[in-house]
Order: structure tokens, then sequence, then C-alpha cells
């Protein structure tokens, strides 16, 4: 592959630089092993997109150990459960007296402000807005990517590993052969807002109601994060800010009992489409997948990034293990071990989204509230919501 007048050597080659690629970096640096990251966006981009704010205890736990929970720590907001309510109802399922661990709530934007900064002080390479990124040789022991970097030079990494946490639209998937998927799309979206507004609850609520569903969840002690049901194919341009707040005020409940919906100034609003997919399988010779790139949830059951988490906290020992011991067994596995909480996580999402999304007929919304009132009422119905929300071991056996 001549004619890259740029190469450079390195353990491992990771493909994004969103949580997974820079978490993965992390965990490779404390087991001595050099990464190199590189990234089709430019660093702003990828810091300040709007994603999850959800961590399970066990991602959390995670964090801490290696060193990434400070800020967490300090900023981060602890939950003990949810609220399920629809029309005349609201009902607690309490995580901590269920299963005695709760959630965090804390920004993706502020894990990944966390990562860079820390990639930064351990002087690891971060090459953002690349283009054209290609993977070359993943069967054989030295698999190379090449790239053009963001001053138009033609590049090469030659590594022993390859990993892409480069999301569905990256080229490492396209890089597997026979790579089997399974996919769901919903017939509903949902229309995100952040508002700088303290947040109306103390809880996560998710509604059921007649017109859609909506969710009111929270980012900061300042800031509210709230989501719409809509049609897939709405236009945001139809979504004035009171008409967001109306229908939110509507379906949320705003007036019954004491609670009330406190509307605030909306910073940012975009629509979100709604689709589970999974593919298989998530390693090909030096090649792996981790993250969006291997499997995508609907946000309903707040698995996304958590699950991208739990791959690498999977991969990163299985990589240690192969190159400085030249044992392959962790990386043989790793492929199944972490599809078994791949689908683990995609069927929780399934069962939240179908179970509060209102679509199909008035049978289909019966079926959906007496599931609620099963989870609410029953102690087993609330545990297994409660085991499932807050998280699962990250190596689910």
């Amino acid at each position: 592959m001549s004619g890259y007048h740029h190469g450079m050597r390195t353990q491992v080659a990771i493909i994004g630089a969103g949580p997974s690629g820079l978490l993965l970096s992390h965990l490779l640096d404390a087991e001595g092993i050099e990464a190199v990251v590189v990234e089709s966006r430019s660093e702003e981009y990828v810091t300040s997109r709007i994603r999850a704010g959800v961590l399970e205890s066990a991602v959390v736990d995670l964090l801490r150990q290696v060193g990434l929970g400070e800020r967490l720590s300090r900023q981060g907001l602890e939950h003990g459960g949810i609220y399920l309510q629809w029309p005349g109802e609201r009902h607690h399922i309490d995580f901590v007296d269920l299963i005695g661990r709760g959630v965090w709530i804390y920004g993706q934007t502020e894990l990944q402000k966390d990562l860079v900064a820390t990639r930064r002080c351990a002087g690891q390479p971060i090459d953002y807005e690349v283009s054209d990124t290609a993977v070359h040789d993943i069967d054989t022991d030295h698999p190379s990517v090449t790239y053009i970097d963001r001053d138009g030079h033609l590049r090469r990494i030659d590594a022993d590993v390859v990993v892409g946490c480069d999301g569905f639209y990256g080229p490492s998937r396209e890089a597997i052969p026979g790579l089997r998927s399974w996919e769901r799309t919903y017939p509903f979206a949902w229309l995100g807002v952040l508002a700088n507004v303290a947040p109306s609850t103390d809880e996560l609520i998710y509604a059921w109601h007649p017109d859609g569903f909506a969710m009111h969840s929270m980012r900061s002690l300042e800031v509210s994060r709230l989501y719409l049901q809509v049609d897939p194919d709405d236009d945001i341009a139809n979504w004035s800010d009171d008409r967001i707040w109306e229908c939110l005020a509507r379906r949320l409940g705003h007036g019954e009992g004491d609670w009330r919906l406190t509307p605030g100034l909306i910073t940012e609003k975009s629509i979100l489409p709604m689709r589970s997919h999974v593919s298989s399988p998530l390693r090909h010779g030096r090649l792996f997948l981790a993250g969006d790139a291997g499997h995508i949830v609907p946000p309903t059951g707040a698995k996304g990034l958590n699950l991208a988490i739990a791959d690498v906290a999977l991969l990163a020992p299985a990589i240690a293990m192969l190159l400085c011991k030249g044992d392959g067994a962790l990386a043989s596995s790793y492929s199944d071990t972490a599809l078994r909480r791949v689908w683990r996580c995609t069927h929780f999402s399934w069962w939240m989204t179908t179970m509060l999304h209102r679509y199909g007929d008035d049978f289909d919304a019966e079926l959906q509230l007496s599931q609620l009132r099963w989870v609410t009422t029953s102690e087993a119905g609330a545990r297994g919501l409660a085991e499932n929300y807050a998280g699962l071991p990250l190596d689910l056996p």
C-alpha cells in the first residue's frame, strides 16, 4: 500500500472517538497497550452532541474504578427509581427498595469531556476530521487502517488489532464479510428537547397517554431533557416551543394532584428515529466491533451508552490477553459474550418501547394499560423492570 506518506505503528487502531472508542483507549492504556484513535467528525461536534444521560450502577462502578468518577460523583444525580404513569395514575418504581441499586444521571456530553481530558493528559493521539477511512488485512495478524487527515495527507496505521467504534454508518461494519443483521423499525419517533429549566420532577417520568408517549428526564439540576412521541415523518418546523410545552403538559398530567410542569427556554430540539438493530458477529479476525457499530436500541430503556461501555469493558481485557500473553480465548469469545447482554438489553428496550408508545388500535392500547397495571402492582413485575433498567452485570453470563 505504497503512496501513504505518513505512516505509524501502534498496537490498537480505534476508529471512532465517541465514548466507547475513548474509554477503550483509556482501559488499554491502563494495561500498557498503545492505541491511536481516528474520528471523522470534529472534536467540537463529538463533544457537544446530545445523546444519552442515564448510567447503570455497574457502569458507574467501572468508571470510578478506572479514574473517571470524580466529576460524575460531584455533578451527577443519583436516582433511586422512575415514575410510570397514565391518565389518572402515577406510580413510583423504587429500584433501591426492590434490588438495592439505582442509576445515575450524567449526560454523555459530560462523560465525553472527561474522556477527552483524560486521553489528552495521557498524551494519547486522537486524529479528528479524517475521511475515506478504510480497514485492511483483518484476516492477518497485521491489520491496518488508512485515511485522509484534515490536512489532506494520506495516512496509514499499522496495528495488531483494529476496533470499530464508528457507529452504524462507519467503515468497520462493511469490512466484516457475511455480517448478519436483525432489525425492527418502530412506527413512531421521539421529538427531543433540551431546556434551560430546573426539572419538574425528582425522578424520570415515563408517561403513556392516548395522544402518545411523553418523558421527563434531566441532565442536571438546571437542565431538563424531555421527549414527545411523534410521527417519524413529522417536520421539526411544525413544533413551536409553545406547542411542545402544551403537549408535554397534557401528556405528563400537568395539574393532576400537586404536580406541575415548569416550562423554560428550549435550547435544542430534534426528531429521533426509533429502531432496534443487532449485528453478528462482533469480531472477524483482528477486527472487533463495539457500541453502535454492532447494535442500536431505542432510547426508551436507556441502554445505548451503557451497552457501548459494557462492550469495551469486555473487549479491553480480551485484547490485553491476546497481545500481552498470546492468549486468544477472551478475544474468541468476545462476540458471543457481548451479544448475550446486547440481546437482553434489546429485549428490554423493545418491551419498554412497546408498552409505553401509543400505536395500533384500541385493543393494543388496552393491552398496554394492562401491562402497566401489572408492572406497578406486582412486585415481580416491578423487580424485573428495576433489575433491567438499573443494569445487569457487565459480563452477563
